[in-house]
This record gives C-alpha cells, structure tokens and sequence, in this order.
C-alpha cells in the first residue's frame, strides 16, 4: 500500500522537478501481481513525502487492499489528484485534469507491490537479469549487480523507497488507526 502510494508520489516529484537523471536504458521491470497475492487484507491512510532533487512534495494516500483488488487514492492539499484499482488484469485510473501526464499509475502499482508484497512473489514476476535481495529491513532490486530500487523498513508504520532509476526518495508514513504493514 504504501509503496503503491510512495510510487505515485515518486512520479508526481519527477514531473514537477526539473529533470529526471536517468542512466540511458534503464527502466524498471513491471510487476502487475495479484492483490491476492499480498496474503492479507490492507486498508491505511498515508502521509507521503516525494523528495526529487530539492523539490520536496506531500501528499495523502488512501490505499485498500483486499484478494480482489488494490485500490489507491492519492490526494494533494484537499484536491483528488488520482484514483486507481487493480484487480489483477486490468489497472483503471481516474486523474485530475491538473494531474502531470508523468504521473504514471502503472510505476506507482509496480512501487507499491515492490514494497508491500511478499519478496517470492516479487522475485517470481522478475524478468531475467533482475534480482531482488534482502537483508534486515531493506529490499534492494538490482540489474546487472547494481541497485536501481530500494525500501527500508523504517518503523512497523514507515518505509522510506529510493528510485535511482527515475531520481527520487519517498518516505510513506502510515497514518494512526489504519493496518500495519505488511
């Protein structure tokens, strides 16, 4: 959930920052697994802090969910910025007009389930030449030997995602009187 959350706001940096510094070619693999495959039901309010260079940027999240779908809400000072559900095929949205077209909700599901589901379930959709490790609280997908994304699991209600791939840090901070994640 929070990943999901952290992924949206990652994209939200990038588009307003300046520019991205992306090394040529790389781009990271999609995930697309199953809500199900969370292994339990998730319902948390987030605080995401997106952090892109010296941009800073906080938004709130509502994530749900359950073996039928994930769905996502994203908002930023009171205003709905995007809505998304994934039931496992098929990824819908519901975007603001000012939303930036960089806002991709097919990066911000792939960041949430890299964050939130369980690593065999990550390692399983990996293309050939991904890895994913992890030791202790961190998660780390690699290519080549190198590391394009991780998570650190701050707190039972903190991870902080850093994206080298697209250039920016997010910190997702659940919210008191939702779940702990997972």
């Amino acid at each position: 959930m929070r990943r999901l959350i952290a992924v949206l706001l990652t994209v939200l940096l990038t588009a307003c920052a300046s520019q991205a510094s992306r090394p040529p070619g790389i781009v990271l693999p999609p995930l697309r697994l199953a809500p199900a495959a969370l292994g339990q039901d998730l319902a948390v309010q987030q605080r995401l802090v997106f952090r892109f260079g010296s941009h800073v940027r906080e938004l709130d999240a509502l994530l749900e969910v359950d073996a039928q779908a994930l769905r996502l809400a994203v908002q930023a000072m009171g205003r709905t910025g995007v809505t998304l559900q994934w039931d496992g095929a098929q990824l819908s949205e519901q975007r603001a007009a000012w939303l930036p077209a960089a806002v991709r909700s097919e990066r911000v599901l792939d960041d949430v389930q890299f964050s939130l589901w369980p690593a065999e379930a990550v390692r399983a959709a990996l293309p050939a030449g991904w890895t994913l490790a992890e030791h202790g609280q961190t998660r780390e997908l690699s290519h080549e030997g190198r590391v394009w994304l991780s998570r650190e699991r701050v707190n039972a209600t903190t991870l902080q995602v850093r994206n080298l791939a697209d250039g920016y840090d997010l910190t997702i901070e659940s919210v008191a009187g939702g779940d702990v994640l997972p």
